[in-house]
């Protein structure tokens, strides 16, 4: 049973997040054979104030 958990900058619609499950799940269904029922993903929405690169906050560095 594949759990998948996608982090994401927040944002995305949950249409585009549709789209993602599905083409998520699709792609676990083909290269390791199980069921599209078997698949379970979740999507975390991440702020600027939670995400870092390089030591730097996003909220940080971002530009306007």
């Amino acid at each position: 049973m594949p759990w998948i958990r996608v982090d994401l900058s927040t944002g995305r619609t949950v249409e585009q997040k549709q789209k993602a499950a599905e083409a998520i799940t699709d792609a676990l269904v083909k290269f390791c054979n199980c069921s599209p029922e078997s698949v379970s993903i979740v999507f975390n929405d991440v702020t600027a104030d939670n995400w870092a690169f390089a030591g730097k906050l996003l909220s940080q560095t971002a530009k306007p």
